[in-house]
């Protein structure tokens, strides 16, 4: 009887253990431009490559505004969450319902954007100084030292402002470099191509354009075609938008570099929030813990490589 009693308590706890889940949230901003398109579309990428893996149970959400957000998590929360995958709405209104997750015990990765605490496991974004550095460096050196540009901005935030920094960081060394023109374009395609129709009317010499991603980036080469102004003038963007990359490889002269910052960025931090909660080591390494803070390399796009970074199935 005694026996019997045992081997009904191993098969009970094998049972148990065998429908055991780990709880995913993943939390993100809705798709209201490319990029953030882009994320939503990696993001449920990465969690149909564990549709087979029985011992996981994901909840994915998109906001529209911080509040939103903010509800969102903490549904999550009263699911009983083991970890949960965030890029943040906006920074500020998000930082005590991630760090109340934290406090929980809830495995916390923040994406993108980061809070304004120490309080989470991992945080892992792309290098927006050298995003911004890179095409400062690119446009001088092709401009060889002299000539008239303008800045399309995105959305005034810490991302905007430290690679608009970096940009004109990158400018210093060249005097005779003049910024004629610092516009927000709101990372929108449809803002960026009206912002560029004003700057063309009222600049009759520009000869290169930074734009905050490839999605502004889209919309000025729209403004320079209409008003038949896109010869010789230097375009860079930035993220690796599909679009924009097809123009690279197929060699247009209007577009010949862009810099990583990609949003499948996101699905590498589901990837570490699934392996710390099984344990498993990230491959090399030998300690068992994630690391703390991950920053992507911003890498160059040009003919020669841009076949590497396009993926034609994505949305961005």
């Amino acid at each position: 009887m005694k026996k019997v009693l045992v081997f009904v308590l191993v098969l009970l706890s094998l049972v148990t253990f065998a429908a055991a889940k780990y709880r995913i949230g993943v939390a993100i901003p809705a798709a209201d431009h490319g990029w953030t398109g882009g994320m939503v579309w990696w993001a449920q990428y990465a969690i149909k490559q564990y549709a087979k893996d029985s011992t996981l149970e994901f909840t994915l959400v998109t906001a529209r505004e911080p509040s939103e957000q903010v509800a969102q998590v903490q549904t999550l929360l009263a699911k009983g969450i083991d970890a949960l995958v965030i890029n943040p709405y906006e920074s500020a209104p998000l930082t005590p319902i991630c760090v109340e997750a934290f406090r929980k015990g809830v495995y916390t990765v923040i994406v993108d954007r980061g809070i304004e605490s120490e309080e989470y496991n991992t945080y892992i974004a792309g290098d927006n100084y050298m995003y911004g550095y890179l095409a400062g460096k690119y446009i001088a050196e092709k401009l060889k030292g002299k000539g008239n540009i303008v800045i399309i901005e995105g959305i005034p935030s810490t991302i905007n402002t430290e690679r608009v920094q970096a940009f004109k960081d990158a400018l210093k060394p060249y005097p005779n470099i003049k910024i004629l023109a610092q516009q927000p374009g709101n990372w929108s395609r449809e803002t960026a191509f009206q912002v560029m129709q004003t700057l063309l009317t009222k600049f009759p010499q520009i000869d290169a354009v930074w734009t905050g991603d490839d999605d502004m980036l889209q919309g000025v080469i729209l403004a320079l075609q209409q008003a038949k102004r896109d010869k010789n003038i230097v375009l860079v963007g930035g993220a690796g938008q599909k679009e924009i990359l097809k123009m690279i490889m197929d060699g247009n002269p209007l577009v010949q570099i862009d810099f990583t910052y990609p949003p499948n960025m996101i699905s590498t931090a589901i990837n570490l929030a699934v392996m710390q909660l099984k344990g498993q080591n990230l491959n090399g390494f030998y300690q068992k813990g994630m690391p703390r803070k991950i920053i992507l390399s911003t890498e160059t796009i040009t003919k020669e490589n841009a076949k590497d970074y396009y993926f034609p199935d994505s949305v961005f």
